[in-house]
């Protein structure tokens, strides 16, 4: 930027009517106190980067000798790329530090209009009310800047629809002062269909498309052009749902952190074939009769309920998101999330569908990083049913409902989520629900509601279990975020558990009345597989082959999708079989009605370090065992 600060951009800097924030973050340990529940400490997290920044303590102190500036003719993004591209930054500054930093924010009118008084009671002025995006240390790439004043950065940035300025502070995150900010930058059309979602609906032959733009439906008609692959397509409409810094709990997600999502569309692509390659993409029809087109997507459709063909699953939790650039010290807050996702993205052709089971983008309250984790997960999400679960960084928050009392979400209490994604739940609010994936039935629970006996969902989970022909579905799956069966966790084992509270307490009769094969949690970073198991005894020797009876569920931690890894305990836990301190995710492949191939595979190198088989008939399923027996009547 020249060295004259434009009037125009000092005056949108300079404002008052706004208030002091208080960083608010999820603290080392939470407390479970809703509903009369004992309290109890929870894992240990680090702290959101962005929460880092104090933004309302900004000073304005243009300097005349600070520059920042990229060099592109014209000011548009997305030439070669649609929707992302990567930006050089040359900055100078006459007075350098160790901890000077360059932020990115969007919209490029970082000001007071963004101080709304929908974010409570403001007691000071600040002079800056929303915390960029991404930022970078100027000394990131530019050992000797302290010396030389001058740096050199690289930033990706994605379409979100409105346009970035990248602003130089000097005095580090907690004491910030503004020295130079460059011209505004957008991409051609920033309000475009982007980063799709796919997700079953609530038949079997019903897939759904969720994506985001900056269309509401007074400027546009959503639409979803879809067909056989290689035919002739039709057209789908959408519905439009957005949410506001209202809708909001509490800080940052209704402060500093607030971020206009845009709007959130979602179409149901109705009577598909069964295991049948179909493309799509979305579109909005524009008042004028023109269309606005993404690119076109392919997916295949899940096979009818009980089809005997090869079926692949994967399943993790707690991937987070990282940026590609190095920004926002992503090593250090969730280091493992790129790999996961590479990972993913490299096997595509070897896997059907996936299960991402809570704490998606840890965005704590900052609602960019939405924007950021559906993007990261793009090329998974466009191509294969993407399902969530509900965990306590995307719905706790104190006096919101949740049933858990702490502030892990941010302010956010479920709200982004339950709208960035679409699940097949008859409440979205009530994140649980049911879904049939050929010879697999899965029941995800919501862990951040009661799950105890005589609630809501206690009673939906057993009528989830019971309502499955295991003749047909001999695979039934439970899954939730927090640890409501087994784990070795340090933090459990110091609380004298090895689970939530009252958590198998309440859900074992259920798993084993049920026969329940395998149940799935996230929330601790480590992975963890147990013998089968029930009333806290291992019922089978095996290590790698279970055949005949099914007399205990498996449990299984695989909540090391990215985020800073758990320790284990030194305690010997005899029913844990293997345990890895990595990360990585679990596939799981059904051969047939009788054949089930469990893997656990390290995001490093995509290769299995812990297997097992399970191999059964159904009369396997229909034995009788301890607590796990048919009523039975004598006929007259």
């Amino acid at each position: 930027m020249p060295k004259m600060i434009h009037v125009s951009i000092v005056f949108l800097l300079l404002f008052s009517n706004a208030l002091v924030y208080k960083v608010c973050h999820a603290s080392s340990y939470s407390r479970l106190i809703s509903g009369g529940v004992d309290h109890h400490r929870h894992s240990p997290i680090n702290k959101q980067p962005l929460a880092k920044i104090a933004i309302h303590k900004t000073v304005i102190a243009l300097h005349e000798s600070a520059s920042i500036r990229y060099n592109l003719n014209p000011l548009l993004l997305g030439i070669k790329v649609a929707d992302a591209q990567w930006i050089n930054i040359d900055l100078e500054y006459p007075e350098p530090s160790e901890d000077d930093w360059v932020g990115v924010f969007s919209p490029a009118k970082f000001n007071a209009s963004d101080c709304s008084s929908e974010a409570g009671n403001w007691p000071e002025t600040p002079t800056l009310c929303t915390a960029p995006i991404k930022y970078k240390f100027a000394n990131q790439s530019t050992t000797d800047y302290v010396r030389t004043g001058k740096a050199k950065l690289t930033f990706r940035i994605i379409n979100q629809r409105e346009d970035f300025a990248f602003a130089l502070f000097t005095g580090g995150l907690e004491t910030p002062k503004l020295v130079a900010v460059t011209d505004p930058i957008s991409f051609p059309n920033p309000k475009a269909p982007v980063y799709p979602r796919l997700a079953h609906g609530k038949a079997w032959d019903e897939m759904t498309v969720t994506w985001t733009s900056g269309y509401n439906i007074d400027e546009a008609t959503p639409i979803v052009e879809w067909g056989l692959k290689g035919q002739s397509k039709k057209l789908s409409l959408a519905g439009t749902l957005t949410f506001t810094r209202g809708s909001m709990c509490g800080p940052p997600a209704r402060t500093v952190g607030w971020r206009d999502p845009g709007f959130i569309h979602t179409s149901f692509l109705h009577d598909l074939w069964p295991n049948t390659m179909y493309e799509y993409r979305m579109g909005h029809i524009m008042v004028d009769g023109s269309i606005t087109y993404s690119d076109m997507y392919t997916f295949k459709s899940s096979p009818y309920p009980g089809q005997d063909s090869l079926q692949r699953v994967i399943i993790f939790g707690d991937m987070g998101k990282a940026e590609r650039d190095g920004s926002n010290e992503y090593g250090n807050y969730q280091p493992g999330s790129l790999l996961t996702t590479d990972q993913l993205v490299n096997d595509l052709e070897n896997y059907d569908i996936v299960f991402h089971i809570g704490n998606l983008p840890f965005a704590n309250g900052f609602l960019s990083q939405w924007d950021q984790f559906t993007e990261q997960v793009e090329r998974i999400s466009s191509v294969k049913p993407y399902m969530i679960a509900s965990g306590n960084h995307e719905r706790d928050f104190p006096n919101s409902g949740s049933f858990y009392n702490t502030p892990d979400s941010g302010g956010e209490c479920g709200v982004p989520a339950e709208t960035m994604y679409y699940v097949p739940a008859d409440n979205r609010a009530k994140f649980w629900y049911a879904t049939d994936y050929g010879m697999f039935h899965f029941c995800i629970a919501d862990s951040e509601h009661d799950w105890r006996e005589g609630s809501e969902q206690y009673a939906w989970i057993e009528k989830c279990f019971a309502s499955v022909d295991r003749q047909k579905q001999p695979w039934l799956i439970f899954a939730a975020n927090r640890v409501l069966g087994y784990s070795s966790n340090n933090w459990l084992a110091d609380e004298g558990a090895f689970e939530e509270p009252m958590g198998r307490a309440n859900l074992q009769k259920l798993w084993q009345k049920y026969k329940v094969d395998i149940a799935f949690y996230g929330h601790v970073h480590n992975y963890e597989r147990t013998c089968p198991i029930y009333q806290n005894q291992c019922v089978n020797s095996e290590i790698s082959r279970y055949s005949g009876t099914v007399n205990g569920t498996i449990h299984v931690v695989v909540g090391s999708g990215g985020s800073h890894l758990s320790d284990f305990t030194q305690i010997n836990t005899f029913w844990s079989l293997y345990k890895d301190q990595d990360w990585g995710f679990v596939k799981l492949t059904a051969f047939n009605h009788s054949s089930l191939l469990f893997e656990y595979k390290k995001s490093s190198d995509g290769l299995v370090y812990d297997n097992f088989t399970i191999s059964r008939d159904y009369r396997d399923v229909l034995a009788c065992v301890h607590d796990g027996c048919e009523d039975t009547t004598l006929a007259i």
